[in-house]
């Protein structure tokens, strides 16, 4: 279990500030790296293709398109969600930065900026589009994403005592 990061002068724990925000930043390099030209339309395409002629060798060009536009709008989506739960895992896990209180805020925030930040660096890729719509999407994963981790934390088990808060309160045995 990792414990919480109590940021104060001169009292990180390193480790752990690398075991919390690890996943994030290096997601972050993914998502970057996925905006260049080797994700670009006609890379995905060359993959996709290939795919779905081995599963219906008559399949149509026109039907390829679409299903190709629907992956792609997918990976939007779900990128941008893990992205969610990682922002969320790290500032819930951050106190002393006023993180810890806001962290669903704080990682919609971090979600949205960096949506509309990609699709500017997507402006200077000669085979990426950049798009609003792409962004409206990606916040639409990320919220999606923060609402499957609210689920998750918020899970009651019975006899969960971290869940009912009882645990420190002097009722747990």
């Amino acid at each position: 279990m990792i414990d919480e990061i109590e940021v104060r002068r001169g009292n990180l724990d390193w480790a752990n500030v690398l075991w919390v925000y690890g996943p994030l930043v290096a997601w972050l390099v993914i998502i970057y790296l996925a905006s260049t030209d080797i994700f670009s339309s006609k890379h995905t395409a060359s993959i996709l293709e290939p795919i779905l002629r081995w599963f219906d060798p008559g399949i149509s060009r026109a039907r390829i398109k679409s299903i190709h536009f629907a992956v792609r709008k997918a990976g939007h989506f779900c990128e941008y969600g893990i992205l969610a739960v990682f922002a969320a895992r790290a500032f819930r896990w951050t106190r002393g930065l006023g993180f810890y209180r806001h962290w669903a805020l704080w990682a919609i925030a971090l979600v949205a900026i960096y949506s509309l930040t990609d699709e500017y660096h997507q402006s200077f890729v000669s085979t990426r589009t950049p798009s609003i719509y792409d962004s409206m999407i990606d916040t639409a994963g990320g919220l999606t994403g923060l609402l499957v981790a609210w689920l998750w934390i918020r899970r009651k088990k019975p006899g969960d005592k971290w869940i009912d808060g009882e645990v420190g309160n002097g009722e747990d045995d």
